[in-house]
């Protein structure tokens, strides 16, 4: 029986060294990316350049109905929360990801989730005209749950239709369309173009183009053949999804594999959330995931783009500089994330958190001496711009991609979309609350609060040194044996190779 087992790993194997990029593959990856994660980077970045434009349409229309301009104090509040209502939106939108997926498929589940987004850009592209901001921190939390959704869907999906050898690379690409949508938002808002009293609803209307485009385009793309054979048990359907998505017939090894992974489903069911957060043989996937997710986004990164410009002008550059001092990062940001792409299949998924995480801990002490000290040192105010380069360095080559890839690689299909739940819930909650208190842990703190996000960045580092393994060019099976030494649980080897486990006293696992 073992002779069989280690057969069918070297089918598994083969069949992974042999994926390609084909055309239809990369157009799935990329119109899923454009349609779905450049959303979610450009609504990130679309408020930063226009926010004086768009607070002082608050404190007119606040004039207009009350006869006296608003409180400092108030306006504060109001912004804060238009800020922070978008991460908000996103966790009630990880909320979705399980019900949806399981029930609409991926690709059903993206394409649901594109009206939430138009009817989010309608309602912001007419607040100007109908004389409210309410309208405009509701359609951010209708976004936020577009993005929540979507931040989820698309590494689960594109790391499902992927082959093993190209699943990293494939698995970076959202990230790397959040940071061309945040570069885009950029440009468009500054005041030249879009960023100024008259375009800011333009700009905020724009962020339903690409849903429409990829409501029009997706339908014609396969679903994931591991949805189609595993939950909706449809061989045929799914042999000819993986046909189309590798460019030949012989996919015999993937199906196989699929097959003695769908016999496990049916004996060990599907987790819902809480029996993922009380299954001891998932303990540290979850709990690695978790401390990913956190460290991640309260290491600070959407802090940096949120309030880009007003870090910039406290480090000394021109007030007329910023808005292309932060255009720079911007494109500094994309093209870290595309190298990301290219070196997390050589380089691996682990040195890649290590490197990234490292970068910004460092980056973000030196930035607190620095910010403290431009006072009295003229070139201290460049050594902040570096610092925030290199901590955008570190976030784009692995603290901001690496974990999606991660939540895909370390959990079997009938924990995968409970865990990118969990995953996705704690991202946008981290997220939400950086958006709700960093202008406040700034005027508290000053240069100070940095030092927070460099602890964060430095027990994330600890963390992932320690537990989190090394996922490069192994099956899904490989990654969970090696889990599951952690978890101090066995999985017999003379059963189905994808077998899942249950845990029984004495830390064996029956079958």
């Amino acid at each position: 029986m073992k002779l069989r087992g280690q057969k069918q790993e070297s089918s598994a194997s083969d069949d992974g060294s042999k994926g390609k990029m084909t055309l239809l593959l990369a157009l799935v990856a990329l119109v899923s990316a454009f349609g779905s994660s450049f959303q979610y980077g450009y609504n990130v970045s679309v408020i930063n350049s226009p926010a004086p434009y768009m607070q002082d349409f608050y404190n007119q229309t606040y004039i207009d109905r009350n006869g006296v301009p608003m409180d400092d104090g108030f306006q504060r509040l109001l912004w804060s929360f238009t800020v922070s209502m978008y991460p908000l939106g996103g966790f009630f939108g990880s909320l979705l990801v399980w019900p949806l997926v399981n029930n609409c498929g991926r690709k059903g589940a993206l394409l649901i989730n594109n009206l939430f987004s138009i009817a989010a850009a309608i309602l912001m592209g007419t607040s100007e005209l109908a004389k409210t901001f309410e309208v405009i921190i509701v359609s951010r939390v209708i976004m936020g749950i577009y993005a929540g959704l979507a931040s989820n869907v698309v590494p689960m999906f594109l790391g499902e239709i992927s082959p093993r050898n190209l699943r990293g690379a494939i698995g970076v690409v959202p990230q790397l369309f959040i940071t061309i949508g945040i570069l885009v938002a950029q440009i468009l808002g500054l005041n030249s173009i879009l960023g100024n009293a008259e375009g800011w609803p333009v700009l905020l209307g724009l962020t339903g183009i690409p849903s429409v485009i990829q409501l029009l385009i997706l339908p014609f793309f396969p679903e994931s053949p591991r949805y189609l054979l595993i939950q909706k048990g449809n061989e045929e359907q799914a042999r000819e999804a993986l046909q189309k998505l590798r460019g030949w017939d012989d996919v015999d090894d993937e199906i196989e594999e699929m097959r003695r992974e769908d016999r496990s489903e049916k004996e060990e069911g599907h987790f819902s959330v809480l029996s993922l957060c009380t299954f001891r043989g998932l303990r540290w996937q979850l709990i690695s995931i978790i401390v990913m997710m956190m460290g991640q986004q309260l290491s600070g990164v959407n802090a940096v783009f949120y309030y880009a410009d007003r870090i910039f002008q406290s480090a000394g550059v021109e007030k007329n500089s910023v808005q292309y001092v932060t255009v720079s990062i911007g494109a500094i940001n994309v093209v870290m994330t595309l190298l990301a792409v290219f070196i997390v299949e050589s380089l691996g998924r682990r040195i890649l958190l290590l490197a990234g995480f490292g970068l910004c801990c460092v980056s973000c002490a030196v930035l607190t001496l620095a910010l403290n000290l431009q006072a009295t040192v003229s070139w201290m105010s460049y050594l902040s711009i570096v610092c925030v380069i290199v901590y955008i360095i570190g976030h784009a080559i692995g603290a901001s991609p690496i974990p999606f890839v991660m939540i895909t690689e370390m959990f079997l299909q009938s924990s995968r979309p409970a865990a990118f739940m969990v995953g996705g819930s704690v991202h946008w909650l981290s997220n939400f609350t950086v958006g709700l208190v960093f202008l406040y842990m700034e005027a508290g703190l000053g240069p100070y609060c940095f030092l927070i996000f460099c602890a964060i960045c430095l027990v994330t580092m600890v963390y992932i040194f320690f537990i989190v393994p090394e996922t490069k060019n192994k099956t899904f099976m490989e990654i969970n044996r090696i889990m599951a030494k952690r978890n101090k649980v066995e999985i017999q080897e003379d059963k189905e190779e994808l077998k899942d486990f249950r845990v029984i006293p004495g830390g064996q696992a029956e079958k």
